[in-house]
């Protein structure tokens, strides 16, 4: 059988590289990145593979492949990490992170976050948190720092997530410290109020009256206007047996 010919032999680094980001823009992508890892492999050298390096993180990105998405992305910035376009990478990395976990901002598929396994959020979250701390004035930051915002809020209500069941499961040791967990690490985030009443009930179960006692304090003082402010007492029906 004869060999298959490849028909980018001889060409040059010029004309590999326009040919894949021709297929790239328009939506070949696993023909863009066979393209591009031809160049960087022919000609390693040139300024045209550190570009093909960073293109095929976006070309993974952009099909769907969030793993060699955050390889390449990862790759591309330990070999340049001076790079001037090191943020788009960074920025890169926590894109494919977020989507990978959310879809793209606010759209959630089947589940939210706050059920699922955070581990892709915190890592967007850092990749974000690089661009926005290192690269201020870069055209990736305000973006960036949105994305954080959101995931800061999402995060916090993963926590709530699992001090709620282990709430459900009278394990109040465990349902207290992760509902202070997020006191402790997103004090500014919209799931603090509902941390903050977990934290009273796990406190009264386990008959820590001064913790419980703390804790309503600074939720009233918080949430003056919350369902959960007046305490646990004040109810026919407790109001944590809504949750």
């Amino acid at each position: 059988m004869p060999a298959v010919k490849d028909e980018t032999a001889g060409w040059s680094a010029q004309k590999l590289y326009a040919e894949a980001k021709d297929n790239l823009n328009s939506g070949n992508y696993e023909r863009a990145v066979k393209l591009f890892e031809t160049l960087e492999s022919r000609y390693p050298f040139g300024r045209y593979a550190q570009q093909a390096q960073l293109e095929v993180a976006y070309a993974y990105y952009k099909d769907n492949e969030p793993i060699s998405a955050i390889a390449a992305a990862d790759r591309f910035i330990k070999l340049h990490p001076n790079h001037p376009n090191v943020d788009y990478a960074y920025y890169l990395k926590g894109l494919a992170n977020f989507n990978d976990d959310l879809g793209y901002l606010g759209k959630i598929v089947e589940q939210d976050l706050s059920e699922r396994d955070p581990r892709a959020a915190r890592d967007a979250f850092l990749a974000f948190k690089e661009v926005s701390t290192r690269f201020p004035d870069g055209k990736y930051a305000a973006d960036s720092t949105a994305r954080m915002k959101y995931l800061v809020n999402a995060l916090a209500s993963n926590e709530v997530h699992v001090a709620k069941y282990y709430l459900k499961r009278e394990a109040y040791v465990a349902s207290a410290n992760r509902a202070k967990e997020v006191l402790k690490t997103y004090p500014e985030a919209p799931a603090l109020e509902e941390a903050l009443a977990i934290m009273v009930v796990s406190y009264d179960k386990l008959k820590l009256t001064d913790l419980r006692d703390d804790a309503q304090r600074v939720l009233n003082l918080n949430f003056p206007k919350s369902k959960y402010a007046k305490g646990i007492n004040t109810t026919d029906k407790p109001w944590y047996q809504f949750w």
